[in-house]
């Protein structure tokens, strides 16, 4: 599956647009990793346990994207964003959304130069 921010995909033209899709993560840190977390923010810098955290929800919300949009008969994502927001102070949503499209090569677009 080809995911792009862009409204389009370069070498590429849409023949047909499925619609929005989206993926959606809520998660928390359990009360150990906010206490760890929470601790490490006294000395300032990055805080590794709340950034592997939203890595691995982007990810995850960006697979859910990419099902969805597969269950939908797409073969692409244009216009691909992430959302974030905070519930209760210590969950986080985070929501990657697009438009599903079918796409295919276009003959006519000029190759790549290397």
């Amino acid at each position: 599956m080809i995911v792009a921010t862009a409204p389009f995909i370069a070498g590429h033209r849409t023949v047909e647009t499925k619609g929005q899709t989206f993926g959606l993560v809520v998660r928390s840190r359990g009360f150990s990793g906010n206490l760890i977390a929470g601790l490490r923010s006294l000395a300032g810098g990055e805080i590794h346990e709340y950034t592997q955290l939203l890595e691995d929800t982007r990810r995850q919300a960006l697979d859910r994207l990419v099902q969805n949009a597969t269950l939908m008969g797409a073969n692409a994502i244009i216009s691909m964003r992430f959302d974030s927001s905070e519930m209760a102070s210590y969950m986080t949503e985070i929501v990657a959304y697009g438009t599903a499209v079918v796409v295919e090569p276009d003959a006519s677009a000029k190759p790549a130069t290397e």
